[in-house]
């Protein structure tokens, strides 16, 4: 199976956008990073796409698979941001990011069964979980730069440059993520019969979305611009527990969104 030979092409993908970080840190070379970085994204994509055509559906259903996804996005919006913005510390922290998320999968792999159950089989699979990963990829490095931020404004003030992009991908990222609510909703109403259940997953995504739609709220006073920033960081763990940590929470156990 193609998630036998993941550790080649983790190791590999891992290994490039280390490199690339090390030519963006140690040596202030964009090109060489830029170039490094790339590869490291095809490197992944030709394994996620490997990993499509053997499984014979979406590599999506699992934790795992997601996280693939993430780290993919994570990378494709530094390298983005570097070669459009010449933001190339972006795509060095976005890479080591990815960087982290493919050393998750290496540390626990799990079992992928072409099968899926009755509600993935769906039109709406792939653009709701694609939608929101993407989302989640936008408003982490959204998080970043906030960070960034709140760091250089203590001996150069504030990076109103910065400021600005940052505003750009928090609304494009919740815009996204609002997408996939929707077309979560749909969704639901064909597998299940209603939209909305309060489950647990989506009462999180509710929390979530309310936080970065404070943070919205907050640019539109002037006067509130470090509150504003201050929001994000908080946005951002509410999202990784929507993400990642409600299958722990005890109430998850009868989650449809347990996975």
């Amino acid at each position: 199976m193609a998630w036998n030979s993941f550790v080649w092409f983790a190791l590999a993908a891992v290994l490039l956008w280390l490199g690339s970080a090390f030519f963006v840190f140690g040596f202030k070379k964009k090109r060489i990073a830029d170039l490094l970085a790339v590869l490291g994204l095809v490197v992944l994509g030709i394994f996620i796409a490997r990993l499509w055509h053997v499984l014979d559906r979406p590599p999506l259903r699992t934790m795992a698979e997601t996280r693939l996804w993430y780290a993919f996005f994570l990378a494709f919006l530094g390298v983005f941001a570097s070669l459009r913005w010449k933001y190339a510390w972006l795509m060095a922290v976005s890479c080591l990011l990815a960087c982290v998320f493919l050393g998750i999968d290496l540390a626990k792999p799990e079992l992928h069964s072409k099968t899926l159950m009755p509600a993935l089989q769906s039109y709406w699979f792939i653009p709701h979980v694609t939608v929101y990963i993407f989302s989640y990829a936008l408003l982490g490095v959204s998080c970043v730069c906030s960070l960034k931020m709140m760091y250089k404004s203590r001996s150069c003030g504030l990076d109103r440059d910065l400021l600005k992009f940052t505003d750009n991908i928090v609304y494009v990222g919740f815009g996204f993520l609002m997408l996939g609510l929707l077309f979560g909703a749909f969704w639901a109403k064909e597998a299940w019969g209603h939209y909305w259940s309060w489950d647990p997953k989506e009462t999180w995504a509710f929390v979530t979305a309310a936080g970065y739609l404070l943070y919205i709220h907050l640019r539109l006073r002037k006067n509130a611009v470090w509150a504003a920033l201050a929001v994000l960081p908080a946005a951002f763990v509410l999202l990784m527990v929507t993400w990642l940590g409600v299958s722990y929470l005890p109430g998850a156990a009868m989650s449809v969104h347990t996975y």
